[in-house]
């Protein structure tokens, strides 16, 4: 299954709208309160029902960076609130929806860990993405090499600071099933730093790479999917803080970066809904 996704933000259709330059991670919106023309969002924390900690975040989500492929922002947000009232520190998890490859032989999908601390600059957000074979149960996992990422086999001291987030999730198959494409959001609470990286796994060379845009000036990248253009580069929007309308750049595996003209983003798979999809068990 394809589906041609708006390369533009302002043709996103999402539940909010974020001025850039007052993006603020640890915010708690109430979407059902928020005016689409509303220009910019600050708002106490507080915790609406529409995202309380045992929702099964299926419907529409919010998402930081006002991405087409949202992370379960509502569920951090809703979790560090809990955690925040009730002063249980354990860790929380959450499993996400399964992408199913066009030839129905993988399933890729999504576990992410919350180390919740009553101050949220201490808090963190880890994930790991598994590929499963559904002809042999065989199960892999998927890690990026990002600034933040959480690689079991790897030290990366930048990982484990208090504050960090690094939320992986599945966001298109390619059209031959032989390779899926990721999303790395990475940020620090409390700060307007955050950013997308493209994490793609090869199935015929058994290769994982990380890229993201070079050799540009931007604060902040939103990945959008593979390119319609070339099937071998992705589509990042990426620009300024404070810019309208980032320009949208096409990447390819070796993170070379051009301007995408005329080119829209394309994403390949089927979404299934498991019973276990959303916040899982505190222990």
């Amino acid at each position: 299954m394809a589906h041609n996704l708006p390369a533009q933000a302002d043709s996103v259709n999402v539940p909010m709208v974020v001025d850039p330059s007052s993006l603020n991670l640890p915010m708690v919106v109430d979407p059902s309160s928020v005016p689409s023309s509303q220009p910019s969002i600050e708002v106490p924390v507080e915790v609406p029902e529409e995202i309380a900690p045992d929702m099964l975040e299926l419907g529409v989500q919010l998402d930081p960076l006002d991405s087409p492929h949202p992370v379960p922002w509502n569920w951090v947000l809703a979790t560090q609130a809990e955690v925040g009232t009730s002063e249980n520190f354990g860790p929380r998890y959450y499993r996400s929806q399964s992408l199913i490859s066009p030839d129905g032989q993988y399933a890729a999908y999504s576990r992410i860990q919350m180390y919740a601390q009553p101050e949220l600059y201490r808090s963190r957000v880890t994930s790991v993405m598994f590929l499963e074979n559904l002809e042999t149960g065989d199960l892999r996992t998927i890690t990026a090499s990002s600034p933040l990422a959480d690689n079991p086999l790897v030290s990366n001291q930048d990982a484990d600071m208090p504050g960090t987030i690094a939320i992986l999730i599945p966001v298109s198959w390619s059209q031959e099933s032989d390779r899926i494409l990721a999303r790395q959001f990475e940020g620090m609470f409390s700060t307007s730093d955050a950013s997308d990286y493209a994490v793609i796994w090869d199935r015929r060379q058994n290769r994982t790479s990380t890229i993201a845009p070079e050799r540009i000036q931007y604060s902040n990248a939103v990945l959008l999917g593979w390119s319609q253009t070339n099937p071998d580069q992705v589509l990042f929007r990426a620009g300024e803080l404070g810019d309208e309308h980032p320009p949208v750049w096409a990447v390819d595996f070796m993170g070379q970066t051009a301007l995408a003209y005329e080119d829209e983003p394309m994403v390949y798979g089927q979404v299934m809904n498991q019973v276990w999809a959303g916040p899982q068990a505190r222990w």
